[in-house]
């Protein structure tokens, strides 16, 4: 096992990596409005795009979830990790430049699928390389930054007609946010010294053993029901994600905010700061009670109430509203935790399809997430309507972090066999 500098050489490149991972992935719900307008767009045909663009990004996600998941368990983390990195660089440059809604959705779905393989890599590979005591402060270093990609999005977005201005382009701003994005990717690419191979996966290679199959996690009762409890664990994370911040002018519209216009790519950056505090509490809250389903039970609590307190306080000032996105951020701040127990419930040989498909399955659960959502309003409203979706996630969660088993501090050096 690779332990002391080179390990934490492994985090900082997987830390910078999910930072441009998590501005690449949000940048769409920044700058939809401003991009859906430019290509003529209005009124429901542009909500109906607002929809639909976000849901092929992340049926990319689940694809590329699958994909890079067998692939680091085939070929090697390491090169998951700088893979999914090119792809979603490049379509991003590439969704700079589209010009009707077709061409936008195959970039989204293309970034999509590249976007899906950098954390399950960067995660698998720090748990595999640093010591069991202090693994969980790598992961927690790896989030809690990565997060910061989320705020990183929004400034941007915010501001890419100034870069265009100062570079003298004739671009628009979410043009410019997008080639950001895709540049970050490729000068990360290049700051790819020192990064090294996990010694465990080296280790199986020399193993003539099946790896990275995915229908092995079927293969037992025991292992089928643990892969999917490690994946209802996240299930909250997204609802939030998808339907609280990322369709929150709608939710702005039913609590009733009172002096301003709620913009989502502001709440977008609230609830990315408040991640990025969550996954840093929660982490070192792990480290301190050496457990992490003690911790997720307190989060999946706190993310219970916060819900609750955003969808049933009425006329709010917008500084609350946003004060609400951070809260919601904060108590979703278990997403390090969720992928890490993941990774730590399997062997070797699928631990990186695990650890790949997990979160990304999760991400595209927000598809159902959100079109229940809006099935449910007409019936009971909004305010219902989110707190039904999302109670049943909320309840999902709990009941899997009860079956999964305690993970901190166990050996990982071991293989699925049937």
């Amino acid at each position: 096992m690779n332990n002391g500098k080179n390990a934490w050489t492994l985090v900082v490149v997987a830390a910078l990596g999910y930072f441009v991972d998590i501005y690449d992935l949000v940048l769409f719900n920044v700058v939809k409005k401003e991009s859906l307008e430019t290509l003529g767009l209005s009124g429901d045909i542009l909500q109906q795009y607002d929809v639909s663009l976000f849901n092929w990004q992340m049926t990319g996600m689940l694809i590329g979830g699958l994909l890079w998941g067998i692939l680091g368990d085939k070929k090697g983390r390491i090169q998951v990790l700088f893979g999914s990195i090119l792809l979603y660089s490049l379509a991003n440059l590439a969704n700079a430049f589209v010009t009707d809604t077709t061409s936008y959705a195959i970039c989204r779905v293309i970034a999509g699928i590249g976007l899906a393989g950098e954390l399950g890599a960067g995660i698998t590979l720090v748990v595999e390389s640093m010591d069991k005591e202090n693994r969980g402060w790598g992961t927690m270093v790896i989030v809690t930054f990565g997060a910061l990609g989320g705020v990183a999005a929004r400034l941007v977005g915010g501001s890419g007609g100034d870069i265009a201005e100062y570079f003298e382009l004739d671009m628009k701003a979410w043009q410019m946010a997008y080639i950001v994005g895709g540049l970050l990717g490729i000068f990360l690419l290049l700051l790819r010294v020192g990064a090294f191979e996990s010694g465990m996966f080296k280790s199986m290679r020399r193993q003539n053993l099946q790896k990275g199959n995915f229908f092995q996690l079927f293969s037992s009762k025991e292992r089928a029901f643990k892969y999917i409890a490690s994946v209802a664990i996240g299930l909250p994370i997204w609802f939030v994600v998808g339907v609280l911040i990322n369709q929150s002018h709608v939710i702005a519209k039913y609590v009733g905010v009172t002096d301003g216009e709620v913009i989502v790519g502001d709440s977008v950056m609230w609830s990315y700061i408040g991640l990025s505090v969550g996954d840093l509490l929660s982490g070192a809250l792990s480290q301190f009670l050496k457990s992490r389903k003690k911790v997720i039970y307190i989060y999946i609590a706190i993310l219970s109430a916060s819900v609750s307190l955003y969808l049933f306080k009425f006329n709010v000032s917008l500084d609350w509203f946003h004060f609400m996105c951070f809260l919601l951020g904060a108590s979703t701040g278990f997403w390090a935790l969720f992928v890490t127990v993941a990774s730590e419930q399997f062997g070797t040989n699928l631990r990186s399809t695990v650890a790949n498909t997990a979160p990304n399955f999760v991400r595209g659960a927000t598809v159902p997430i959100t079109q229940s959502f809006h099935g449910l309003i007409p019936m009971v409203g909004v305010g219902y309507a989110a707190l039904s979706v999302g109670g049943v996630c909320i309840l999902l969660s709990l009941i899997a972090a009860i079956y999964v088993k305690e993970t901190f501090s166990k050996e990982l050096d071991y293989f699925e066999i049937d």
